[in-house]
Parts: structure tokens; sequence; C-alpha cells
């Protein structure tokens, strides 16, 4: 009965053993794999979320000013009755302009 228990004995230590290498495998490959993932985003020049979200906000920002001024400009336009393509067309018309001899 003693050497049964022995064997079992063997084999328990040899499956803890086992056990052991294999975390041991497990953990070099995940860090291989962990390695290899970093180098690769690193490689695609992504940007960070601080660097998006600070140009998201200069776009909105430039968005609600471009709407801004485009509601100047058409506010401008509307008071003396004329828009830009007419006031052209009448400058061009008295005949003072740069082009003519």
């Amino acid at each position: 009965m003693n050497s049964s228990n022995r064997f079992f004995d063997d084999i328990g230590k040899m499956m803890t053993s086992a056990a052991g290498v294999a975390k041991g495998v497990r953990d070099e490959a995940e860090t291989a794999v962990r390695g290899q993932a970093e180098r690769w985003l690193s490689e695609m020049d992504l940007v960070t979320r601080e660097e998006f979200d600070a140009v998201r906000e200069m776009a909105i920002k430039a968005r609600a000013e471009n709407t801004a001024l485009k509601a100047r400009l058409d506010a401008l336009e509307g008071k003396d009755g004329r828009d830009t393509a007419t006031v052209d067309k009448d400058d061009d018309a008295d005949g003072d302009d740069a082009t003519s001899s």
C-alpha cells in the first residue's frame, strides 16, 4: 500500500509540475503576442482618443463660426437688396474697371 501512495504522490507532483510549465508557456506566449500587437499598433500611426477629441472640438467650433459668418454675410447682402453677383455686374457695367483701356 505504501508503494501505491508513493506512485500517486509522484503522479501528483508530475501533474503539478506540468501545470506550472504550461502556465509558464502560456505567460510567455501572451507576452509575445502582446508585444507583437503593440509593435503593430505603433506602426499604424493611430491617434489617441485625446487628440481625436481635441480635433473634433476644433471642427465643431469652426462649423459654428462658419454658420455665424454665413448668417452675417447673408444679412449684409440683404441690406442693400443686391447680391454679390449683381454687384459685380453693376461695377463692370460702368466701364471704370481696370481691364478697360
